[in-house]
């Protein structure tokens, strides 16, 4: 092969590799983009909390029952 094919064959092989890396780049993004997205973050259950708002809500329903009880 003379020079000036080789320097062809050099620049046609740097071309295509550099095409290549492009398609792979685009095909992770596309794979990425079709995942599907995480879970949304779900918190523990607190049940101590939600035990004592239901207590505090039931001791008021009954205030407001005996004061309205009284009023009629």
């Amino acid at each position: 092969m003379t020079e000036k094919e080789k320097q062809m064959a050099a620049a046609l092989a740097a071309v295509s590799a550099f095409m290549q890396q492009e398609e792979e780049a685009f095909q992770q993004q596309m794979a990425a983009a079709m995942a599907p997205p995480p879970p949304p973050f779900q918190p523990a259950a607190n049940l101590w909390g939600q035990s004592g708002r239901q207590s505090m809500m039931q001791l008021r329903n009954l205030m407001q029952i005996k004061t309205f009880h009284r009023l009629a």
